[in-house]
Order: C-alpha cells, then sequence, then structure tokens
C-alpha cells in the first residue's frame, strides 16, 4: 500500500471536493482519499499493483482540476 498528497488547484467549495471524492470512488485500486478544501489536497492510499500516482493525477485534471505536484 502507498500513500500520496496530491496538491490540487482548482476546488473552490465543497462541490469541488465531493466532485473530487467521486473520482476517486470509481478509480480501481484507491483504497481511501480523504480531500480537503483547507489546504487543497487529497491524501490517497492506493494499491500500486492496481494503480499508479500518474493514473491518479490524470483522473483528477480529467475531473476538471489541476495537480500542483
Amino acid at each position: 500500500m502507498q500513500t500520496v498528497t496530491i496538491i490540487i488547484k482548482g476546488m473552490t467549495c465543497m462541490g469541488c471536493v465531493n466532485s473530487v471524492k467521486a473520482v476517486f470512488k470509481n478509480l480501481s485500486g484507491v483504497v481511501q482519499a480523504e480531500v480537503t478544501l483547507e489546504p487543497a489536497q487529497a491524501i490517497i492510499q492506493y494499491d500500486s499493483n492496481n494503480i499508479n500516482i500518474d493514473q491518479i493525477k490524470a483522473a483528477i485534471v480529467d475531473a476538471g482540476f489541476e495537480v500542483m505536484n
């Protein structure tokens, strides 16, 4: 199990936070995700055998947000 913190630009409200959470629920391999508005980030636990960090970041970008790291 791996854990990563991703800084997300473009989240302005709790609706945005919920949108990002929904992205993670649909990704196979993401075990747990904590998304916060302040600071604007996601702390994600994932199974690196099923998904990698680049796929996670791409899903965030596809949802309309910007990954800062």
